[in-house]
């Protein structure tokens, strides 16, 4: 539009770019700002960083721990502050964490077997053939527009959903000449026989209610309500388990029903949300604040960071291991009690993750559409991690990806 004076703020529009197409995006941006505009981008794109005339650095890590200015400046005045995690990443290259890569040889491809995609034509797809290797992790990758969600997601995943669904399953073991299910956008698939379950780990969110949240998605929870309702302050009182709930119950906060939140509603504007002024928070009344368990409240427990509640529960095996999976994926300044609508999108992907490698299911192809969206390096690292161990536990990992880190 050829404007001048004008202060344009993009939260990472580098998301879902090929390199190709990100330079192409980086040179209209450089554009706008040599027309006399300023441009402010949230981002955790290398190439767009190091393109910047000035960084701001927001940090030290996530959450309760975040919120300062950890690093201003050119890049090389991020890269000498010692205190910036983005200035390490930045000076030093990010050391992987992929053990010696495995390569598909006749040897091992024989031995795992490979899905074998034929045919494939959909939208933009011109007849592919493709060997998908098992029990590896597998990237897709490609310029922007080029398939890859379609071939993914449409074709892939649609039709090992369609045969790997235990009613299908079973009717093929008993009978080799019973029909097969129509073949969405390819003309054949094969190597399925050894999976047991297809999920797409997408980055929809956990939950849609406020009631949702961290603590009752992964199902510690109820473990922690009966905890509380073992000591001798609940068994004199005659609590039983479903006193500890913000769900249902008489120990709920009556003021929020159990929400911590009230929603205020606006007559021409959002509605807002404030604090619950009956128990400010903490969700539950008084009479059920009053019960401890090693000093903390059922209250406490929801508002602590799911680091502090690792060593708060380390002698609980039943509630650290999950816990632990939370922080190895790098959530560990989530709140237990924090609502689902408010966890970011890889927040959501990530928890579903942590829970995948939790329940140590095997045969399972599991379908990503670019994880590392929205995601600093450090995060990136142990995304990659957490996506090494589900290949480990003798699944299939297939991600759609254009970052390099991942692919490599």
């Amino acid at each position: 539009s050829n404007l001048q004076g004008v202060c344009y703020v993009l939260d990472e529009p580098t998301i879902g770019l090929h390199a190709r197409d990100n330079q192409i995006l980086l040179n209209a941006l450089h554009a706008l700002g040599s027309k006399g505009n300023t441009l402010v981008v949230v981002e955790h794109d290398e190439d767009t960083i190091r393109r910047a005339d000035h960084l701001i650095d927001v940090g030290p890590s996530a959450g309760k721990l975040g919120g300062t200015i950890v690093a201003q400046g050119s890049v090389q005045d991020v890269q000498n502050c010692a205190d910036s995690v983005t200035g390490r990443y930045l000076r030093d290259a990010m050391r992987h964490p992929m053990q010696a890569r495995r390569l598909v040889d006749d040897v091992s491809l024989a031995a795992n077997g490979a899905l074998r995609l034929a045919g494939a034509r959909l939208h933009n797809l011109q007849d592919v053939t493709i060997d998908v290797p098992l029990k590896r992790l597998v990237a897709i990758t490609g310029v922007s527009g080029s398939g890859k969600s379609t071939l993914a997601r449409d074709v892939l995943l649609t039709n090992v959903a369609a045969v790997v669904t235990p009613v299908v399953k079973r009717a093929l073991a008993k009978d080799a000449a019973a029909p097969r299910p129509e073949w969405v956008g390819c003309t054949a698939l094969t190597g399925y026989e050894t999976l047991d379950r297809v999920l797409e780990v997408d980055q929809t969110p956990i939950g849609k209610t406020p009631r949702s949240c961290p603590a009752t998605y992964i199902g510690f929870w109820d473990i922690v309500r009966k905890l509380f309702a073992e000591t001798l302050e609940a068994k004199a009182r005659g609590y039983l388990p479903g006193r500890f709930s913000f769900n249902t119950g008489d120990g709920r906060c009556p003021g929020c029903e159990g929400q911590g939140m009230r929603t205020v509603e606006m007559s021409f504007l959002p509605d807002v949300k404030v604090l619950c002024e009956t128990c400010h928070g903490d969700r539950f009344n008084p009479e059920t604040l009053a019960v401890t368990w090693r000093g903390k409240s059922v209250g406490d427990v929801l508002g602590m960071s799911v680091d502090e509640a690792v060593e708060f529960f380390a002698s609980m095996p039943a509630i650290a291991h999950p816990l632990q999976l939370l922080q190895d994926v790098g959530l560990g300044y989530l709140t237990l009690g924090q609502p689902s609508p408010t966890l970011s999108g890889g927040e959501a992907q990530r928890i579903r993750l942590a829970t995948q490698i939790g329940s140590a299911l095997q045969g399972v192809v599991y379908v990503l559409d670019e994880p590392s969206i929205g995601l600093h390096q450090r995060d990136n690292t142990k995304l990659i991690t957490t996506l090494m161990r589900l290949r480990d536990l003798k699944n299939t990992v297939i991600v759609v990806e254009h970052d390099q880190e991942t692919m490599e």
